[in-house]
């Protein structure tokens, strides 16, 4: 005989829900046994043995924490699928707090419910075992139909209800392990934090390999195929004596405008990723910066080793922004850039005695130096009076 979908529903789940429970009670015995001791025979009658024995307990339970959680854990797992991660310390006064309190209640509810079960069983099926008892006892009883036909009535009625109070007091249980026994909300911010972090330093990294991809794309492809014209094209200027005035005049522009796209992209080259600080640090590349600059600049770079790639760049496009500020807007006559290395921060100063008054704010440049320094966890300042001098503060920090 099938039963009825709606009679089977309120059972739907409920055999993997008592299972759960049952192992529960099974894992929580030891805590309960512990929680029970000391207030055998009577327990302890004065304050500071009660207190002495509550100290005792919850030391005993603290020291069983590790292996209580991890056993607990594998049973979310195993039965409800539910991944509990583990917390970041062995133990914590919210792990033991479950094992003193929510996991020995929520224990003590699910062995009721399983003697409910059995007490259910037993009485919704009195008329399949009463048939086993002795024909004496039934002839004494007279009447017993009747009353069986109640006990099973009564059976039924609490077999339906041990069904849904064993999926509510294992829906309890793992709502409250996975509050108590997994990572607290400080640990699962600081393991996001970190999450991001790598996550944000695999960009920078990958954003500096493609501006050094790209980088030797145009000095190796684009920027030698521009030199050939020009030589070609100077060849030509210098050769070719007896071509119209007008076509000598259209091979001068050529060869003109050649050579400004040669420079022009040897500076393009430069801003992405400069070879030279790749191949020999940064204070060549520093050095390269400082020669090109149409105003005095004293340089001093303290290294006693090289920074990561990523935050050598940073320091790089640092100079190189701050100079070509200093030129574009301080109206200065000289500028000094300092470059060394304390522990594990690299800091760079850039100063200039112009006219002062910069604004990060103003598009010049120094917002976007700011964000850039950012992404590698570095700080920015820039003290700017009107009057000068300006002073960029930078601090990178780098392994030690």
């Amino acid at each position: 005989m099938r039963i009825p979908t709606p009679l089977r529903r309120p059972f739907d789940g409920a055999g993997r829900a008592v299972a759960f429970l049952a192992v529960g009670v099974l894992v929580q015995t030891g805590a309960l046994f512990v929680l029970a001791v000391p207030w055998l025979d009577g327990g302890p009658t004065k304050a500071s043995s009660c207190l002495l024995a509550v100290a005792v307990m919850v030391a005993v339970l603290g020291a069983a924490c590790p292996v209580l959680s991890r056993m607990q854990r594998a049973r979310f797992r195993a039965w409800f699928g539910v991944e509990i991660p583990g917390a970041g310390q062995p133990w914590s006064w919210r792990q033991l707090g479950y094992h003193l309190a929510a996991g020995p209640l929520i224990a003590l509810g699910g062995a009721l419910t399983l003697l409910l079960w059995a007490a259910a069983g037993v009485a919704a099926t009195v008329y399949v075992w009463v048939w086993a008892l002795p024909p004496e006892t039934r002839v004494a009883n007279f009447g017993y139909t009747t009353q069986a036909a109640y006990a099973t009535a009564a059976g039924l009625a609490g077999l339906y209800g041990a069904a849904w109070l064993s999926r509510a007091l294992a829906r309890i249980d793992t709502r409250a392990g996975a509050a108590r026994l997994g990572p607290s909300r400080a640990d699962l911010l600081e393991q996001r934090v970190e999450e991001v972090t790598e996550s944000r330093a695999g960009v920078v990294d990958a954003a500096d390999a493609e501006r050094r991809r790209i980088e030797r794309d145009l000095h190796d492809g684009a920027q030698q195929r521009l030199v050939s014209m020009a030589v070609n094209l100077g060849l030509a200027k210098a050769t070719l004596k007896d071509l119209p005035e007008e076509a000598r005049q259209v091979i001068d522009e050529a060869h003109r405008e050649a050579k400004e796209a040669i420079a022009e992209l040897s500076n393009l080259v430069r801003g992405l990723h400069p070879a030279v600080l790749e191949d020999r640090g940064l204070d060549a590349a520093l050095s390269g910066i400082a020669e090109r600059t149409p105003l005095p600049v004293g340089l001093t770079v303290e290294l006693a080793d090289r920074p990561a790639p990523t935050v050598e760049a940073v320091a790089y496009f640092v100079v190189s922004e701050a100079l070509a500020n200093v030129v574009k807007h301080a109206r200065a006559s000289r500028a000094d850039v300092r470059v060394e290395r304390r522990g594990g921060i690299l800091h760079v100063v850039v100063t200039d005695d112009g006219v002062g008054g910069a604004d990060p704010t103003g598009g010049s440049g120094l917002a976007g130096l700011a964000k850039r320094v950012a992404s590698v966890d570095g700080t920015f300042s820039i003290s700017s009076p009107v009057g000068g001098p300006t002073v960029v503060t930078v601090e990178l920090p780098c392994a030690p």
